[in-house]
């Protein structure tokens, strides 16, 4: 108190001093309580500029990442493991510090080794403790790209606070103040509000300048690839060691992404430790040139620095000359002496055994869905079955960097019983392209289309080993359709039709009730070898319209043009009605090798008249393509609102139908059991029970034995009726009693009561109704079951003798 006591006498006498000062230089001195009061005088205008300026300021809060902290795990429920360490645990953790001190004397310019961060109890542990190996009983997990792919669908992603440092601790915020002081009143007038707006729209539209001038510079740093922290990040990833499980090298596989890479890979710039369940190894080699030159032999104490000896060596194996000469010293120097072990070995993991339920396994991701968000795209994962249309996979890839402008979209699907496998987008042109696998209705395997509608621009890929026809891709616009084939007998291989306007008004069935009218068609066909090349038709034109077909034949392979010919049409009867008979003008021919034959007009008529024939067939054939457009059309719309998805039979859990027969033929067994068990029953063992023991029955105790058998059927059929007619009676007075509750407090019910008493009433005639029907039925069926028995008794062979004189 005395040290306070000068302190408090030093500072009056210092600003005793000061007041002197001032008052040799003229100025006036202030009471501390006069300044203070000044400084807190402040006028209305005052307070409106300073709302303003504060309104000015614009505090942008950053989006807090996910992370698990103690909010969102239970730790009292966690094994003690968790919560605490053994000593042996405490020993390691002594055995790392003193490690890590040596390791930060040694190389000072390095950066701190990752040993034991804290666990989700805020309990230090061992890196290499928390692995714990475990083998799971899913083959998928035996190869490390099913492993990685499984792995990486359950981790998310959350970058690191401090891209530097793989733990940072936030600080705490100062809880906000209770109390603070309320502000003046908005006296601002009309016309500075006015001013205000136009000066925030100034604003804005400098801020949306200086937005594009941000991105412009963004993408001007991403086409030149410059990263300012390049080789300072901190990154995590697997080494897989080559030798054990048939591994040639040595690769690295990325967790977050499933991806391997070689030890050569200009990503990977240097390694810092690596460690396993069993030890921990620190990288003592220079990686000037990242890790194309690092040397993975871990048991070279020079290269890589060992935490623990342990039991596995990690020294370099010795050649056999220097081991046998070692031993042959170190057995007469040590001979008799007690070999001392000053190895420790890694504590056992503190983690508890993984656990993988087949539901989980299968569900992957965390709640069977996961989000990736990448620059300009995202990526969407959803386990199968969660999605009622099997969508598995989605990537959407936008224009900017605030991934607001969708791109195109790729949807992958599974299990679908349309075999739909994957739907891409094109948000710009407004194209859709589906694929699907091989078994749909129409052997389709890609769709290209903007509309659903007919008639519209679209192109159909077949699986053509599928179709009886042949047909590979057919292309379609509102005028034409061309179609594509491949291993047809009459070799076709193209056709194309050219569509005039329609007449009538166009309509969902138009091609089958209001056909378009088809006004050119051109076919195309493989050489054929069975025929000479120069009558083998390559192509042929029917053109409708000017009533013309157009032939062109295959060229042979000494000529370099083909014949050709063109047929014109003709009324086959004049306006006479007489017949008209070939002319030579109808057919116009240009052959490199004229033939007799082919000058004859009953050659060119039977031709002529073939061909009129072939142009019907194409016709009809061009006609049952558009039907099959629409029947395709109406299927995938069909097919999109049901998106009904195929189930294995030996999915239980799922599959309604199998588990709907499987209860079905359990209740069959269980009711064949009862039945069985009904049929063993022996009805005469308690009344058998009564006479003594080995004694032979005379006629008149048989004859006992079956009335009171009968009687007591009799009196057990009574019994039941008379409990049916018990709950009967009584849900009936309980239902008079509701009604009557009801018809008393009737005004003064609420909707809710209402609906309860309804509901009561409905359940309670429905159980009226059942007992009703039962005790009927008891009724009609209770003399039959009492013949039934007195029969089963007069046939019993232990009876059947002794009362045959009653029969």
């Amino acid at each position: 108190m005395e040290v306070l006591k000068e302190k408090v006498e030093e500072e009056e006498a210092a600003e005793r001093e000061e007041a002197a000062e001032r008052a040799e230089r003229g100025e006036k001195t202030k009471r501390p309580m006069e300044v203070r009061r000044e400084e807190t005088t402040m006028t209305q205008e005052m307070l409106r500029d300073l709302e303003r300026k504060l309104s000015e300021i614009e505090v942008s809060v950053p989006e807090k990442l996910l992370a698990f902290t103690k909010d969102t795990i239970d730790t009292s429920k966690l094994p003690l493991s968790y919560q605490s360490n053994t000593l042996k645990e405490e020993h390691l953790l002594q055995v790392a510090d003193n490690f890590s001190r040596q390791y930060s004397h040694l190389c000072p310019d390095r950066v701190p080794l990752f040993l034991h961060p804290l666990n989700e109890c805020e309990v230090p542990k061992f890196v290499s403790t928390t692995i714990r190996p475990t083998l799971m009983p899913y083959p998928e997990l035996y190869n490390w790209d099913t492993c990685a792919q499984f792995i990486s669908d359950f981790l998310s992603m959350v970058p690191l606070p401090d891209p530097l440092k793989p733990s940072v601790k936030e600080e705490e915020k100062a809880p906000p103040k209770k109390y603070a002081i309320k502000p003046p009143r908005d006296l601002t007038s009309r016309f500075e509000q006015e001013q205000e707006m136009k000066r925030q729209e100034a604003i804005k539209a400098e801020e949306e300048n200086r937005r594009k001038q941000e991105e412009a510079r963004l993408l001007e740093q991403e086409n030149a690839k410059t990263d300012p922290l390049h080789g300072l990040r901190v990154h995590s990833w697997v080494l897989v060691l080559s030798g054990k499980r048939e591994v040639p090298e040595s690769f690295f596989i990325d967790p977050f992404t499933a991806r391997s890479y070689s030890t050569q890979d200009d990503h990977f710039l240097g390694i810092e430790s690596l460690w396993n369940h069993k030890n921990y190894w620190v990288n003592m080699q220079d990686c000037w040139n990242c890790c194309k030159d690092l040397v993975f032999d871990l048991g070279d104490p020079v290269r890589w620095e060992y935490l623990l000896l342990g039991t596995d060596k990690p020294f370099l194996s010795l050649t056999e000359e220097e081991d046998e000469g070692m031993n042959d010293d170190d057995d007469v120097e040590n001979l008799g002496k007690e070999d001392e072990d000053k190895s420790f070995d890694m504590p056992p993991s503190w983690v508890e055994q993984i656990e993988i339920s087949p539901e989980a396994f299968e569900t992957r991701c965390p709640n069977g869905k996961k989000v990736i968000q990448y620059k300009r795209a995202k990526l969407e994962k959803w386990a199968p079955y969660l999605n009622n249309n099997g969508l598995v996979c989605r990537l959407t890839t936008y224009e900017d960097l605030e991934c607001t402008k969708t791109l195109e979209m790729k949807e992958w699907y599974q299990n679908r019983e349309d075999m739909l496998e994957l739907k891409h987008i094109n948000k710009i042109t407004g194209l859709n392209v589906d694929y699907f696998k091989p078994g749909h209705p129409q052997a389709l395997r890609v769709h290209s289309y903007k509309s659903m509608q007919p008639e519209m621009d679209r192109v159909m890929e077949f699986y053509e080993t599928a179709r009886v026809d042949g047909l590979i891709k057919r292309e379609e616009t509102p005028k034409t359709m061309t179609e594509h084939y491949q291993g047809r007998p009459d070799f076709l291989s193209y056709r194309h039709v050219n569509f005039g306007p329609r007449m009538k008004k166009l309509a969902l069935n138009s091609a089958e009730s209001n056909p378009r009218p088809m006004v050119k068609i051109t076919e195309r066909f493989f050489r054929n070898p069975a025929k000479p090349a120069d009558e083998d038709v390559a192509e042929r034109v029917f053109l409708i319209a000017e009533e013309r077909i157009q032939l062109r034949y295959h060229c042979r392979s000494d000529h370099i043009t083909a014949n050709k010919r063109e047929f014109l049409r003709r009324t086959e009867v004049d306006s006479k009605g007489n017949k008209i008979i070939m002319t030579p003008d109808m057919c116009i021919s240009f052959e490199v090798e004229p033939m007799e034959h082919t000058k004859k007009l009953l050659y060119q008529y039977e031709a002529m008249m073939k061909l009129k024939n072939e142009e019907k067939l194409s016709r009809h054939q061009a006609w049952e393509s558009e039907l099959e457009v629409l029947e395709i059309l109406k299927l995938r719309e069909e097919e999109e609102e049901a998106h009904t998805l195929t189930i294995s039979i030996y999915d239980t859990k799922r599959n309604e139908k199998s588990k709907e027969y499987r209860e079905a033929m359990e209740r069959v067994l269980h009711e064949e059991h009862l039945r069985q068990v009904e049929a063993q029953l022996d009805y005469l063992a308690p009344f058998l029970a009564q006479l003594p023991p080995g004694e032979k029955l005379t006629r008149w105790q048989a004859v006992r034995l079956k009335d009171e058998c009968l009687n007591d059927f009799k009196q057990r059929l009574i019994d039941k009726a008379n409990l049916i007619q018990a709950r009967f009676e009584k849900e009936t007075q309980e239902l008079q009693k509701k009604q009557q509750w009801y018809q008393e407090n009737q005004v003064t019910l609420t909707p809710e009561d209402e609906d309860l008493y309804l509901s009561y009433c409905s359940q309670a005639m429905f159980r009226i109704r059942i007992l009703e029907q039962r005790l009927s039925r008891h009724k009609e069926l209770a003399p039959l079951k009492y013949l039934a028995l007195e029969e089963k008794l007069y046939k019993d062979p232990r009876l059947v003798e002794l009362l045959k004189v009653f029969v």
